[in-house]
């Protein structure tokens, strides 16, 4: 089995297994403050556990480079997450599907720079990868009690490659 992942760009349909992604595309469902303002509405909704809340936080990220290397995935079991970039970043999203307790064999897309994702409740990811930085990123996700993270070290490194 080859353990290179070629990234392709992030279309809504591809990344759907694993979450939603955040853009403004097309007409926008309606106009806001007096006219000025196209709203791209309700194009994800936060995921969290009756024990938690959903939270705004900035986070700085300093760049990665292709090819990446990837030996670890994370997930988030009492909530989803979301990255929105804040300077037009484009940034590299990995994700994998369950396979009984571990990430499957990843997904590797490439954003274009004014795209964010929130990636669902419980799905393996690779860590907040932007292609140049350091950079700005608008998070959403859950705070509250509990170990909402779980970490998985891969037995073998796959590496990113770009499409």
């Amino acid at each position: 089995m080859s353990r290179t992942i070629t990234a392709q760009p992030l279309t809504a349909e591809a990344f759907a297994p694993y979450g939603e992604v955040l853009e403004a595309a097309g007409a926008p469902d309606y106009m806001i403050n007096a006219g000025l303002c196209g709203r791209y509405h309700d194009r994800a909704r936060p995921e969290t556990d009756a024990e938690g809340k959903v939270t705004l936080s900035i986070g700085r990220s300093d760049a990665v480079s292709l090819p990446l290397s990837l030996k670890m995935m994370e997930r988030h079991p009492d909530g989803s997450q979301a990255f929105v970039p804040m300077n037009g970043t484009r940034f590299l999203v990995i994700v994998a599907a369950d396979e009984n307790g571990a990430p499957g064999k990843p997904e590797a897309f490439l954003t274009d720079g004014a795209q964010g994702i929130q990636y669902k409740r419980n799905c393996w990811h690779g860590v907040l990868a932007p292609l140049s930085g350091p950079a700005d990123f608008l998070i959403v996700d859950r705070i509250g009690p509990g170990a909402n993270l779980e970490e998985h070290h891969l037995p073998e490194p796959y590496t990113i490659v770009a499409g």
